[in-house]
């Protein structure tokens, strides 16, 4: 009966009658790996969603550090509210240029998915211990292709996987070339809200933390974009959809494109500068950062001797120890890889 009610087909119509020419289309995905019969009610992006919403390591980002390590305040970010806060900026933006907000979103919540414990001092210290080095884009890419589901991986639809792998930057401009710009807008939609969002959350963790003041951000940078965090979020997502008008379809004769006029850019790129040199490099000489790197080596090294302990459905991986021992210690939370380094009696 549901099948002849045609819920999805009219959901793709209407995508196909009010979004933007330059938006991706549900009923034009490139489809999936393995191929499948489509769901009645949902379209294929919105069905990706949901299977990265049930899956296990998007339930571990609750306990994922963002910058700070295993905090102890209620207030600081985790890897889940920043992947909500990334969402929303994202879903705004869309909607507001007539992209696909489904697609949108389903990017968003699977853009971290692969992240490691400690936040990216972890990644860092994995990068170094990996003898083919160790990027989160790509491990969120293999949590969803591979290490979800019992090792069969989601089978998400192509637009998804690529905004997965293609959502980060390297140090610099927040529009700067990192592996690569996604191939949908809807991706480079996530990519900027990526930022927009840890920017200013990461502001709020600093002066929580003791280690910045609100004094301490700079001054040009608080005049252009505003001196409180709702006020900065504003100003860059309303500079963002403005900037990237031409996307919605309208003819104001632009190119398309996904990003910030020049003095937008210019004050957030100052203040993200300002994080790394003020936030994230003191932080990461800190007493706690120390031992979380000294836990992961630890952890790495004992399992890469010990692989016969590691979880079954790790050992049953394809691949050699290495790759199941990095995909085993990505996957664990900042208290589990604590409480674990414990329980092997790691000083």
């Amino acid at each position: 009966m549901i099948n002849e009610l045609g819920i999805r087909e009219r959901v793709e119509a209407r995508e196909e009658e009010t979004l933007s020419p330059y938006a991706a289309k549900s009923r034009e995905s490139r489809g999936r790996v393995r191929a499948e019969a489509p769901c009645p009610v949902r379209t294929a992006f919105q069905r990706d969603r949901d299977r990265i919403i049930h899956t296990k390591a998007f339930r571990r980002l609750r306990q994922k550090t963002q910058v700070f390590i295993a905090p102890v305040g209620d207030h600081f970010v985790t890897r889940l509210t920043h992947t909500l806060e990334v969402s929303q900026i994202a879903r705004t933006i869309a909607r507001a240029l007539s992209l696909n907000e489904d697609l949108t979103e389903a990017i968003a919540m699977g853009h971290d998915l692969g992240h490691t414990p400690f936040g990216h001092l972890g990644e860092d210290t994995l990068n170094e211990l990996y003898s083919k080095g160790f990027n989160h884009s790509e491990q969120s890419l293999r949590v969803v292709d591979v290490l979800e589901n019992d090792g069969r991986g989601l089978n998400l639809t192509w637009e998804v996987r690529d905004g997965i792998l293609n959502h980060s930057k390297p140090r610099g401009s927040v529009v700067a070339e990192g592996r690569g710009h996604a191939a949908t807008f809807e991706g480079e939609v996530c990519r900027l809200s990526d930022s927009v969002a840890y920017i200013n959350h990461d502001i709020e963790d600093g002066i929580r933390s003791g280690i910045i003041t609100c004094n301490d951000l700079p001054s040009a940078t608080s005049k252009i974009l505003g001196e409180t965090h709702s006020e900065r979020i504003n100003t860059m997502v309303c500079d963002i959809i403005e900037h990237s008008w031409a996307v919605s379809g309208a003819k104001t004769g632009g190119d398309p494109v996904i990003g910030m006029s020049p003095p937008i850019l210019e004050a957030t790129d100052e203040v993200r500068e300002f994080l790394f040199e003020r936030v994230y490099n003191v932080h990461s000489a800190s007493t706690d950062a120390v031992k979380a790197k000294d836990t992961l080596i630890r952890l790495y090294g004992y399992y890469l001797v010990h692989p016969a302990e590691l979880p079954e459905e790790y050992r049953l991986l394809e691949g050699d120890t290495e790759r199941k021992v990095v995909d085993y210690v990505a996957g664990m939370t900042d208290q589990f890889a604590l409480r674990t380094a414990e329980e092997l009696g790691f000083e």
